[in-house]
């Protein structure tokens, strides 16, 4: 066998799943068709750290209320961003109200502690930015706000550094049955494991039966408020509309403002944003960073292990809660490989990320000493962010580095500031040629076919 363990999807639940099985002394591999992995999380690398209020499955509010207890050890132990924030669900008619109360008793039958159901003048003593129509509230201690992408990247290069072996930009194009095991067949190879566990539940192999999920996307818009915007919410806030409309906001790790608006239907920027301002007034354009969409899912989570007698294990349907629940799902996955193979632990295993500066953060004192040590530290690259060529580089040459101009922009921030990039993109994209000595036509935005240069104007022999 090439391996004993093949993953399927270097997403949060992938990578986290990497992490827990490289604590045993197995051979692992994991495949992932994009060219970075954790290409699933939020680009704003801000998310809610949930504690199973809100969610409709009993099973996975379990699950987010046991990852949410975890969280603040992981981001200690990784040293990434995470900030405990309060949590309001909101409600602002009699109808929403009635559906708010039987949250709040089915929370309490959960066993969800520290909630609190607030009238109208204690709502506004928690947070009082909120709009005055606000009639009943569900307060929760219990949640945060985390960077997803630092803790996939943590969990990937921690995986990486013992021995699991990550193979990206490989597409795998079916799974077959064989006499011992599985073969997986890429777009570039053919493997053969004992045992298969597929996170990509889009993917249908020759190996995998219907699973029947119930699917609840909406379409979302997301608008990112800069430090200086007039609002200042301290809370995580929910507001549950009569039209199926979701509206939230939620600081962000970078103390800027998230405002999320979504619905089952698609509509315009123009409407969204006039939408927003009826949520939060006082606001302008001029406050908006930075916009993007994407679909907010809700779906059934399953982990369906009906085959894992014959060593096949799936992890199906994609939920707004996904980046809480994915350290206990890990687990739960880890737990029936290791069971099925008979695997011990390491004794050498590392658990610990490899030390990473970021610049912005540090004293003065702290810069001179790293620039001492190295003068890239000394050359900004990125001014609205603070990014240096030192960190830059750092983020090439670490476990699974980056070979995109996202990738860069994501483990450093460089690109995310007010210019969008408009200033530092060539210097960072110059910089990714050079480190991974290729020509500045191959350098890609993010995925195959967004390369940021086409070609040449015109091509020399000599310079």
């Amino acid at each position: 066998m090439d391996y004993d363990v093949i993953i399927l999807g270097g997403g949060i639940v992938g990578c986290a799943v990497s992490y827990e099985l490289s604590k045993y002394n197995l051979n692992i591999a994991l495949i992932e068709k994009d060219y970075d992995i954790a290409d699933d999380v939020a680009f704003i690398n801000s998310s809610v750290v949930y504690d199973g209020l809100e969610c409709e499955d009993t099973l996975l509010a379990k699950l987010e209320l046991m990852g949410n207890k975890l969280m603040p050890e992981l981001a200690s132990k990784f040293d990434i961003g995470f900030k405990k924030k309060g949590y309001l669900l909101v409600a602002n008619s009699e109808k929403s109200e009635k559906k708010l109360i039987g949250v709040y008793d089915r929370a309490l039958k959960r066993g969800i502690e520290n909630i609190y159901l607030l009238d109208a003048p204690d709502i506004h003593e928690v947070e009082p930015n909120l709009s005055k129509n606000a009639r009943k509230a569900i307060y929760s201690k219990n949640t945060g706000i985390i960077s997803p992408y630092d803790l996939a990247i943590s969990y990937g290069e921690i995986a990486f550094d013992n021995g699991v072996n990550f193979k990206l930009g490989e597409e795998v194009l079916d799974i077959k049955n064989i006499s011992k095991g599985f073969k997986v067949v890429t777009n570039k190879n053919k493997f053969t494991c004992n045992m298969v566990l597929n996170t990509t539940p889009a993917e249908n192999y020759s190996i995998d039966s219907k699973n029947k999920i119930n699917r609840d996307r909406k379409y979302m818009k997301y608008f990112l408020l800069g430090e200086n915007t007039k609002r200042d919410y301290k809370n995580i806030v929910s507001m549950m509309e009569e039209n199926n409309e979701k509206i939230y906001t939620m600081p962000t790790i970078k103390n800027g403002l998230l405002i999320g608006i979504g619905n089952h239907k698609k509509v315009s920027y123009e409407k969204a944003f006039q939408r927003i301002k009826c949520f939060m007034k006082d606001i302008s354009e001029e406050d908006v960073e930075e916009f993007y969409e994407s679909l907010f899912y809700n779906d059934s989570l399953i982990i369906d292990d009906s085959l894992v007698d014959k060593g096949y294990i799936k992890v199906i349907g994609k939920h707004y809660g996904q980046i809480t629940a994915a350290s206990v799902i890990a687990t739960i996955v880890c737990e029936t490989i290791v069971n099925n193979l008979n695997c011990i632990l390491k004794k050498d295993f590392v658990d610990r990320r490899r030390e990473f500066y970021r610049f912005r953060d540090l004293s003065n004192e702290s810069r001179k000493k790293i620039i001492k040590l190295n003068k890239n530290y000394g050359r900004i690259i990125c001014y609205c962010e603070k990014v240096t060529e030192g960190e830059i580089i750092d983020a090439i040459r670490r476990p699974l580095g980056a070979r995109t101009i996202e990738g860069i922009k994501r483990r450093t921030g460089a690109g995310f500031g007010n210019c969008n990039g408009s200033q530092c993109i060539c210097s960072i994209a110059s910089i990714l040629s050079r480190e991974i000595n290729k020509d500045m036509t191959y350098i890609v935005k993010d995925s195959k076919n967004s390369n940021i240069v086409k070609g040449r104007i015109k091509e020399f022999d000599e310079m």
